[in-house]
Parts: C-alpha cells; structure tokens; sequence
C-alpha cells in the first residue's frame, strides 16, 4: 500500500507540472486540458512514473466532486443580464440538442461504423452534451470577448445540459441491461431532475444571498469555507431529492454571484482557484486511468466516430434547436463548432466500467479518444474560427 508522504509528494509534484506546463499550453496555442491528461498518462501505468491506478469508481467520485466546484465557480461569475437573453435557446440545446446529439451520433455509429448496439447506443448517449470544464477553460482564457452573448449561451448550454446527458446514459445502461425498463419512468426522472435541481439551486442560493448579505462572518477564511460547505450541500441535497446537483450548485451560483455582499469579489476569486484546482486534478485522474497502448487499437474508429461527431450530430442538432432564434448562420455554425468534449463523457464512460459491463474498456478508449480529438481540433481551432466568422466584440 502507498504511503500518505510518497502520495502527497506525488500529487503535489502532478500539480505544479501542471501548472508551469500550463505555459506550454499557451505558447503552443492548445487547450490546457490536453496537457493536463498528458502529464497524468505519462505519470500512469504506461508512463515514466508507472502509478498503478484503475479504480473507476473513485474516478467517478472524484469527478463529480470537481465537476460540482467547477459549475458552482462558472455560475458566481455569470453575469445574469447576460444570461437572460439566451435562456430559451441554452435550454433548448441543454435538453433537446443532447437528445438529437445523441442521435444523431448512434445511427451512424450502429449502421456506418457497425458497432455493436450497447457500443453504439452508450457512445451516442455520453459523448451528447457539450463539456463546461473544456467550454469554461477556453472561453474564460480569450483575451476577446464574443458578441451577440454566444459566451453565455455556451456556458449556460455546458451548465445545463449534463443532467441529460447522466439520465440518457444511466437510462440507456438501465435499459440495455433490463429490456423491460420503461421510457416513461425515464422521462419523469429527468423532469424531476430539472425541476428538483432548478428549485433546490434557486432555494439554496436565495437563502445563502440573504445570510451573506445579512449576517456579518467577520473573517474572508470563514467565507470561503462557507462557500465550500454550500456547494457540497447543495448538490447533495438536490441529488437526494432526486434533482440535478449539477444544475442546482450552477443555478445557485449565479444567484450568489449577482448578489451584493461583503468580499463578494474575493469569494469569487477564491472559488476560480478552487475550480482551477478541481480541474487540473480531474483531468490529471482520468489521465492516470487510460492505458495509453491501448489507443492505437480504437483509433480508426475513435477517427470515424469524431468525424460524425464533430462534422454532422452537433451541428444538426444547433441548427435544429436554434432554427427560430435571431442567431445567424455565422453564429449557428460556431456554436455547432463549440461543443467541445472533455471530462464529463470521460466520467461517465466510468460507468459501464463501474458494474463491468461488456466491451467498457473498449468503449471507455473510444470515447477517450474522441474526447482527445475533440479537444485537439475543436478547441484549437475555436478562436481561430471566431476570428473568420467576425464574432469578436470590435
């Protein structure tokens, strides 16, 4: 068994190469979460390091943990002014654009590609929604700002539409598993989930507005433990509600954030670290967990199935959902080109893995694959299409 000093000194050292390699990143002109999976997989199993790691639950676990800071620190630093105008076609795209993602993803995957049906379906259903950890990190480090709120559209579809994308995968697993599972008891979960994770978000974050605004805590320290324990709580019992944690802390932090209270600022600064820190430390995790040899093999297909993905299923599925906004063809076609993978499909391709489902190592390569090309192609060339397309704030 590894001991607590040998782990801390090995975290510790993941951590600062990552963030000095950040600048590589920057100088390279790559999304930074590349480099975050590269340090972890050369620190892996197949790696210099060697460090023996293939627990998928406690990958899932931690994940989600991140996953919750991370949406929680996006909302506090949503302006709600900004939000509002694109509330309807975000949720459109939330809901069903992962819906016709999905799709849109399986048909050819299942009669092109001919994966087997499990592959395919499950393949469709968790690569659907578009990623807020990859939308945040490359939005948030442009040094220009997008018109016609296509930021608070991308950041509130990639906030939102994760509830969709973790019921169409468990329900595709239920069903897959179970023949007889109903479609009903799966579309009532997810209006639950919506509904239950709005209202938690909505409760919990007008209820810590008032007691920051209200009750003085006379230490900036204790306000950053205080949002800590509201994220933690939030999500928890909006999951235990049978709500959308993911969307409740997301949901409450734009509250909080559009809230006037003392070290307002600072808190929010505090949990831009803190979701830095989730962040790298997630992408670090799931690097340690692919096998890197493994790769080749899904790679023809990993190709293929990107090429539909990011070329065919997202965009169709824009188009369709923004058909009668008063977006533009230019701005449609970004938004197509933005639906960038990253951790999330990676997480809940732990999955299958978790309850040893057959073929979810080779499912669990192929989406990692696709979630690398991805974030390779799309995330790089994001800006560059801005540019082209005109949608910089002159």
């Amino acid at each position: 068994m590894i001991q607590i000093e040998t782990l801390m000194a090995v975290a510790g050292a993941l951590l600062l190469v990552s963030v000095f390699a950040n600048r590589i990143s920057v100088f390279l002109g790559i999304p930074g979460l590349l480099i975050f999976i590269g340090i972890g997989m050369l620190a892996g199993s197949d790696g210099i390091v060697r460090i023996q790691f293939y627990d998928a639950r406690m990958t899932n676990y931690i994940g989600t943990v991140a996953l919750a800071f991370i949406l929680f620190a996006g909302g506090l630093d949503t302006r709600w002014r900004d939000v509002r105008p694109v509330l309807a076609g975000g949720s459109l795209l939330a809901t069903l654009g992962v819906v016709l993602t999905a799709l849109f993803l399986f048909l050819p995957a299942y009669y092109v590609l001919r994966l087997e049906l499990p592959v395919a379906l499950l393949l469709g259903v968790i690569v659907s929604s578009t990623d807020a950890p990859a939308v945040f990190m490359i939005m948030r480090t442009q040094k220009a700002e997008l018109r016609d709120n296509l930021r608070p559209l991308l950041e509130f579809e990639s906030a939102g539409n994760d509830p969709m994308a973790v019921l169409l995968s468990l329900g595709a697993l239920a069903w897959l598993q179970n023949s007889d599972f109903a479609a009903a008891g799966l579309a009532k979960m997810f209006v639950l989930q919506l509904v239950v994770g709005f209202a938690a978000g909505c409760g919990l974050g007008w209820l810590a507005g008032v007691l920051l605004k209200k009750i003085c805590i006379c230490y900036f320290g204790l306000y950053t433990v205080f949002g800590v324990g509201f994220v933690l709580l939030t999500f928890g019992v909006a999951q235990l509600l049978g709500g959308s944690g993911f969307l409740a802390v997301y949901v409450a932090g734009i509250i909080i954030g559009n809230r006037p209270f003392t070290y307002r600022r600072n808190l929010i600064r505090f949990h831009d670290s803190l979701a830095w820190i989730a962040q790298v430390g997630m992408f670090l995790l799931l690097g340690l967990l692919v096998n890197p040899r493994e790769l080749p093999s899904v790679m023809p297909m990993g190709l293929l199935a990107a090429f539909f993905l990011i070329f065919f299923s997202r965009p169709a599925a824009v188009f369709i959902c923004l058909w009668r906004s008063r977006f533009g063809w230019k701005e449609k076609l970004f938004v197509g080109w933005a639906g960038l993978k990253g951790a999330v499909p990676i997480i809940l391709a732990t999955y299958p893995l978790m309850i040893g489902f057959p073929d979810s190592q080779y499912l669990f390569n192929l989406i990692f694959f696709l979630v690398i090309g991805s974030v390779l192609l799309q995330g790089k060339t994001l800006p560059w299409l801005a540019a082209r397309l005109d949608l910089y704030r002159k």
